[in-house]
């Protein structure tokens, strides 16, 4: 496992932190990995721009039907 050393976190983050940790009744050791790995685990903006340019429309309405249903919800 890696060990990570954060420089420069400012004392208002730091206290933010630490009322959170405190919260969810863990250490601000503990809390602070698991919210890492949240952050880690959730995909970038460029990757899910990726996914949706790889998905299969053909079987999707088309423009004029969207723009149909917008114009129709409006009324």
């Amino acid at each position: 496992m890696t060990t990570l050393y954060i420089r420069d976190v400012s004392d208002e983050v730091a206290a933010i932190l630490k009322e959170r940790a405190a919260a969810e009744g863990k250490s601000l050791s503990a809390y602070v990995p698991a919210e890492l790995a949240r952050i880690a685990a959730r995909p970038t903006n460029d990757q899910i721009i990726a996914r949706l340019k790889a998905r299969d429309r053909s079987s999707g309405p088309t423009s004029d039907e969207i723009v149909a249903a917008v114009r129709a919800g409006r009324r």
